[in-house]
């Protein structure tokens, strides 16, 4: 972005002071990341006031500052525009700034997998656009606008991840993206607490159609009834679907792992065979949105292939780290629920990596009051792979372990509470070249200490 700041007062319908000839090149809501030329959002909350900071910013090189209007002391030597909310105008200022982009929007949402597709889609694409994405876990009402403002004039693809909590969350988000493509990866139980039951969830991510450009289209799992109901009831949406499934408009025919990553062939829109640098049935599902849009974009079956061979992913998505003693990793912990868990633990039992299996796996969070039947339920899966330990960490990894406990299995099974060290001993002691572990579990847990205590070992 770059702007003069009158021009984003007009945006806002604002008064400022000193505004004359400063140009605003991005935005910043934080001083340690503040860049020359941004344009500071100081927010108040009640441990920290961002006005305090503001003479800060300056000095770091921004080019001017919001200022609330009931904030006492406005300094009369810096360029300020005067706002009564800084939320609500740093999402104005995104909104005026996204009408004026000439480039093609993509909208990711989804209970499990969002980050993952979205990484795959901007890779995908990267090698033939000037493609920007959400980075981090900047996907709410404050990330997504700081993403929209900090594009840059010449960008020709935005890929923006939208996450929620709530109903009516993705909907706003939708409105202020404008996507000409949207994408719900799959409909999980993240968030039932809040939303009440899987039927809450997918009518939550549906929002995501809600500011869908016309003639735009969506991308959505094929594999999922509840998605299929909703997208019934709107004959005139253009809508793909994905998935396993034979019915589906791109549907898997063939997967298989190798040292490389993962193979697999699809069918239906498109016909061809293609390579991922991952491990996991459900990341080649990701991968299908990705292809869809490349192929909306006009890439031929051999670019959207050359591309996904290189394409990389943010850490801890089916992430393979190999120990010196030959030891293969899949680094799985940067978030679960028990979809997501299902697949990590699909993909343990299918791989043919290594010889000698191990599952660590952590609490699953915010599952609200059918938490303990979810990870009870694990049992029944663990049942069906051949591994040679479980080790489990997390107060709610106990219901599994007493679980587990009941069925007599031979098979060491060691549960920790909050102490990762009994589980790094045992890795250690056990642990070689014919070893692969996963590790899975929601991010508060951590569960990459784990490894990383063995690596470092």
């Amino acid at each position: 972005m770059k702007r003069l700041l009158t021009e984003l007062a007009g945006w806002l319908q604002a008064e400022g002071r000193l505004m004359d000839d400063v140009v605003v090149t991005g935005v910043s809501f934080d001083t340690r990341t503040l860049k020359e030329g941004d344009l500071f959002i100081p927010f108040r909350g009640e441990l920290v006031n961002g006005h305090q900071f503001v003479r800060q910013a300056m000095e770091k090189g921004a080019a001017a500052s919001l200022w609330m209007k009931d904030e006492p002391d406005a300094p009369e030597d810096i360029p300020l525009i005067f706002i009564d909310d800084p939320e609500l105008a740093m999402q104005q200022l995104a909104r005026a700034y996204r009408k004026q982009l000439d480039c093609t929007f993509i909208g990711i949402t989804g209970s499990n997998g969002k980050t993952s597709t979205k990484d795959l889609v901007a890779s995908v694409l990267s090698p033939y656009f000037n493609v920007r994405k959400t980075e981090g876990n900047f996907n709410n009402e404050l990330g997504l606008p700081w993403t929209i403002l900090s594009l840059e004039e010449n960008t020709e693809v935005a890929v923006l991840e939208m996450g929620m909590s709530g109903f009516g969350e993705i909907s706003f988000l939708s409105d202020l993206a404008m996507p000409h493509y949207a994408v719900i990866t799959n409909i999980g139980e993240a968030h039932m607490q809040d939303l009440g039951s899987r039927e809450g969830i997918a009518k939550a991510k549906f929002e995501i159609i809600d500011g869908l450009k016309e003639n735009g289209a969506l991308f959505y799992d094929g594999d999922e009834p509840l998605l299929h109901t909703l997208v019934s009831a709107r004959p005139e949406l253009r809508a793909i679907s994905f998935g396993y499934g034979e019915k589906t408009g791109l549907s898997l025919s063939s997967t298989e792992s190798g040292d490389d990553g993962s193979r697999f062939s699809v069918k239906g829109v498109i016909d061809g065979s293609f390579t991922i640098p991952v491990f996991g049935s459900h990341q080649v599902k990701n991968s299908l949105a990705a292809i869809l849009i490349a192929h909306e974009l006009g890439l031929s079956n051999d670019q959207i292939d050359a591309a996904l061979r290189q394409s990389k992913l943010t850490d801890m998505r089916m992430q393979p780290v190999v120990a010196d003693n030959g030891a293969l990793f899949i680094n799985d912990a940067y978030n679960a629920a028990p979809t997501s868990m299902q697949a990590a633990l699909s993909f343990l039992g299918e791989t043919k990596l290594r010889s000698e299996k191990w599952a660590v796996l952590g609490d699953m969070l915010e599952l609200g009051e059918n938490e303990r039947h979810y990870h009870e339920s694990i049992a029944r899966q663990l049942g069906t792979i051949s591994v040679k330990g479980i080790l489990l960490f997390g107060p709610r990894m106990k219901w599994l372990y007493e679980e587990l406990q009941k069925t007599g299995n031979e098979t060491e099974v060691i549960w920790s509470e909050d102490d990762y060290d009994p589980l790094i001993a045992s890795l250690l002691s056990s642990i070689d070249g014919n070893s692969i572990i996963l590790l899975k579990g929601s991010r508060g847990m951590e569960l990459e200490r784990i490894m990383d205590g063995v690596l470092q070992a």
